[in-house]
């Protein structure tokens, strides 16, 4: 028996992932026509699955990429779109717009490298940013037990998930590929004893981007 479902979906290509710059709070400036593209793509499927399984909420971050893919689900399922602070991305400090090539070599690799260390001035260390995400999304769970619930979402918060839900230790956060679009699906299952535990339902599954446009539906060609 499936008790609770979240779905997280990483925001469509934005501007500062294109150029190759650190996207932060201070530097994000939203979505690419390509990103948009996708979280149409995104929201249209959620809708169809919606049928049969009823989205309760749906959640984003803060920065302009997420609020941006979240209004596009908002508007495709009709419900309201919750922003929380907790689902921030990490903090970049000195490095938000810069290059991430450049972060990367002054660092010795990016951050997950050396977790307990900041990359830049003023940054989260990497197990600091897993700890303080999964803190948040541990409460949101709890909150929302028996939901169904949607993330516009980081990849870094993704991570946070995985990390927090398969009980990773400090700096075990496993090498998971996100792309921009995908959906990652994570459900509380009870067996007939009463045990619980959380499954991984799918992961970075991008089966909607690359399928036939239905031929009723419009898409910008120019993209």
């Amino acid at each position: 028996m499936i008790l609770t479902e979240l779905i997280f979906t990483r925001h469509g290509q934005a501007r500062c992932n294109l150029d190759g710059l650190v996207g932060g709070p201070r530097t994000c400036t939203g979505l690419t026509d390509l990103g948009r593209h996708q979280a149409t793509r995104t929201a249209q499927r959620i809708a169809t699955e919606r049928e049969t399984k009823p989205i309760s909420a749906i959640y984003a971050g803060p920065r302009t990429r997420l609020q941006e893919t979240g209004d596009i689900y908002a508007t495709a399922l009709d419900l309201p779109l919750t922003t929380e602070q907790g689902l921030d991305g990490p903090i970049h400090g000195d490095a938000d717009g810069q290059p991430w090539h450049q972060v990367k070599a002054a660092f010795g690799g990016g951050p997950h490298t050396y977790p307990n260390r900041p990359w830049a001035t003023g940054s989260d260390t990497w197990n600091g940013y897993l700890h303080r995400a999964g803190t948040f999304l541990q409460a949101l769970i709890a909150r929302h037990e028996g939901d169904r619930i949607l993330f516009a979402a980081h990849g870094e918060t993704i991570l946070a998930a995985h990390t927090l839900l398969l009980g990773l230790p400090p700096g075990g956060e496993a090498g998971f590929i996100t792309d921009h679009g995908s959906l990652t699906c994570w459900q509380l299952h009870r067996n007939r004893r009463g045990h619980r535990r959380w499954m991984l339902e799918r992961h970075n599954d991008t089966a909607h981007l690359t399928a036939p446009i239905a031929p009723d539906t419009h898409v910008d060609r120019s993209l």
